[in-house]
């Protein structure tokens, strides 16, 4: 990945692991949920928080607490200090640790942190590496702390979701901030809020374990096959990128919606099903990114698909019960299609919304249908080319924002890896100040960038 202007000087490199002797041994074997993750490229959340005090100050008094707490918290989440072995299995040993790099730097923090366009390669210096070569053991979870001084802090992570997902990552991030506060609340913990390890409670009715751990032993099997990122190759296109956030207020929502019913009523059309905030933000963002296709690439075909992929959720779709504080992955993979001249036509909202509100009401009563081809319509998202499909990762659900170290809610979330998806992914998260907001964000080619937020701001009428 080609190098940022911004530049970072590290300052301290450290090995966190659980305070001794409070973890043993452990071994975990993946379910199916875990391993299609084998095939993707690490989760690289980075939350920026205001800090308005020098680095000397952060180094002297917050550092040794900030490092105690996070020992304290791989305590209770100590698959993030694990490792990832063949056949595969995440393995906890002792010494495991997780990487944490300490640095400074004196680029704008108020910039970065901000929703105006920015280019991506500032960012990846605010990234701690997280080896994926050809080895035995790979580290499931690394970090670094960036303090701009007397302005704010950038914790950056990059984490394989093969270990975990946004709910269980959101758990343990929560938690850190909790200790870090509170060292003495880590005593007090209630069980029921303890991650809960046991596997068993994924029922694989379907054989789903046996059918991926098959195609990962087709496409190899090994460590450099587990991820999927940019090549030498990508890395002067994904320079040229930009990254930008856009608010989709309550209001908006209802508007679409009303505008969709309204619409559905005068041409005696069926209402689209399941049109829900989070739904009704797919379908407008799906129809503003291949409208900004092609305004920048030129006609579409009409005929040919555009693919939109998102998360689904599976802790309350399985028909059994799943404890909320599981440990690990309960996320499905869904997709849907609509005709690219079908999207870009007056209707195209309706199409998104009935494309989508359909997928999920399949999904309300079968999540596992078809989950045996996850991995390869996952793929469709990764692959060469520049086709116009659209993939949502990411939660307005998770309340990231409410990560609270004792310097305020973070100032602004960005999620970095969306940039592998060769401009084909989008980042969805509770908004930090409108209440049931969404945020929305993006890297894009600049050109591409300028087209989408045209169209965002043309909300029908």
């Amino acid at each position: 990945m080609a190098k940022g202007a911004l530049t970072v000087e590290v300052v301290g490199r450290y090995r966190v692991s659980p305070p001794p002797n409070t973890v043993p041994p452990t071994s975990l074997p993946l379910t199916f949920f875990d391993i299609p993750w084998l095939f993707f490229s690490p989760t690289q959340p980075l939350f920026f928080f205001d800090y308005p005090f020098p680095s000397s100050h952060f180094l002297s008094t917050t550092l040794p607490p900030l490092i105690h707490s996070l020992s304290l918290t791989l305590q209770n989440f100590f698959p993030f200090a694990a490792t990832l072995v063949s056949p595969p299995l995440i393995i906890y040993k002792k010494p495991d640790f997780v990487s944490l790099l300490v640095a400074q730097s004196n680029a704008d923090f108020f910039h970065l942190s901000s929703n105006n366009q920015r280019c991506v390669n500032d960012f990846y210096p605010l990234l701690p590496p997280l080896p994926s070569e050809e080895q035995e053991d790979i580290p499931l979870l690394a970090a670094q702390v960036t303090v701009f001084s007397n302005a704010g802090i950038c914790i950056g992570f990059s984490y394989h979701n093969v270990v975990a997902d946004g709910r269980t990552f959101n758990s343990f991030i929560k938690t850190w901030a909790s200790l870090f506060r509170d060292p003495s609340s880590f005593s007090s913990s209630s069980s029921s809020l303890l991650p809960f390890y046991d596997r068993t409670v994924i029922k694989d009715s379907y054989g789903l374990q046996s059918i991926f751990l098959n195609h990962w032993r087709r496409s190899g099997g090994s460590s450099q096959r587990m991820v999927i990122g940019v090549s030498e190759s990508e890395s002067d296109s994904v320079s040229a990128m930009v990254r930008a956030t856009f608010l989709m207020c309550p209001a908006d929502m209802e508007k679409i919606k009303q505008w969709i019913v309204g619409r559905c009523k005068a041409k005696n059309m069926a209402q689209p099903p399941r049109l829900s905030p989070s739904n009704l933000t797919c379908a407008f963002v799906w129809v503003c990114l291949i409208k900004s296709h092609e305004k920048v690439h030129g006609k579409l075909i009409g005929k040919n698909p555009s693919y939109f992929g998102f998360n689904a959720g599976c802790l309350t779709r399985l028909g059994y019960p799943v404890p909320n504080t599981y440990f690990g992955n309960c996320i499905g993979f869904a997709r849907t299609t609509a005709t690219q001249s079908e999207l870009c036509g007056e209707d195209g909202i309706i199409v998104a919304a009935n494309a989508i509100g359909n997928r999920v009401k399949d999904l309300d009563e079968a999540v596992l249908e078809g989950a045996e081809n996850w991995i390869s319509d996952w793929g469709v998202f990764y692959g060469p080319g520049t086709d116009p499909h659209v993939m949502v990762s990411g939660s307005p659900k998770l309340d990231f924002y409410k990560t609270d170290f004792g310097w305020g809610r973070a100032r602004k979330i960005e999620e970095i890896s969306i940039d592998n998806a060769n401009g084909n992914a989008v980042w969805f998260t509770q908004s930090r100040d409108v209440k049931g907001g969404i945020e929305v964000g993006l890297a894009l080619a600049k050109a591409k960038m300028d087209a989408f937020a045209c169209f965002f701001t043309q909300l029908p009428h």
